[in-house]
């Protein structure tokens, strides 16, 4: 999607693939690949008016969190600052790439299978008895996404920010956050700042407010 973005490929085109070979999560972690899940791309054509192209990460979970909705109606979990659990266990990932005017959006789901992974627990829509083929759930997400961009360009963070908080774990969560220099961050869920920072309350009772970095539940 990268190579169609710098090409000129317009907003609103998706990629899918059956399966990858090289696929990547955040910092440039591998992504498990088998057919049967989705692994899809978008791209967000930015337009000056446009929020920050960084608060798109928030738009395209809460677009992902409705579309698992219509095959799991119990819903998931947000976590900061795109992935989706259900109970606990990770469902899907989302990863950001900029590509000049053009923002990349890649989107993965556990939704035929999930990886045993030693740092984190996964799921994924079949072990909650939801079957879903990967064209039939691009579909739906293909349609809630271009709705909450639409909703971000019209009115702006604030109501994806709200519904983001909404499918959020509760405030008062602990969470640990390894920051991008390798130090960690241990504090309590005190929401998301008007940009759509994490916010973190320390055990002395200050407010650190995070950009960056990889949250997990404590």
């Amino acid at each position: 999607m990268l190579a169609l973005a710098t090409a000129g490929a317009n907003e609103g085109s998706w990629l899918r693939a059956e399966r990858q070979t090289g696929g990547k999560g955040r910092q440039g972690r591998a992504w498990e690949s088998p057919p049967g899940n989705l692994y899809a791309s978008t791209l967000v054509r930015l337009r000056p008016a446009d929020p920050p192209a960084a608060t798109s990460a928030l738009v395209a979970a809460v677009a992902l969190e409705e579309a698992v909705r219509v095959f799991l109606p119990a819903g998931a979990t947000l976590k900061w600052p795109n992935d989706l659990l259900v109970d606990g266990a990770k469902l899907s990932g989302i990863l950001l790439e900029r590509a000049k005017d053009a923002i990349v959006i890649g989107i993965g789901v556990n939704l035929a299978h999930h990886p045993d992974l030693p740092d984190r627990p996964t799921t994924s829509l079949a072990a909650h008895g939801a079957t879903v083929d990967p064209a039939t759930f691009l579909d739906v997400l293909a349609e809630t996404f271009a709705r909450w961009l639409a909703r971000w360009r019209q009115e702006g963070l604030d109501p994806v920010r709200q519904r983001w908080l909404d499918r959020a774990h509760p405030a008062g969560t602990a969470l640990v956050t390894h920051l991008p220099d390798g130090s960690k961050v241990d504090g309590l869920f005190d929401g998301l700042t008007a940009e759509g920072a994490l916010v973190l309350r320390e055990a002395g009772g200050s407010r650190r407010i995070i950009h960056a970095g990889d949250v997990f539940l404590l």
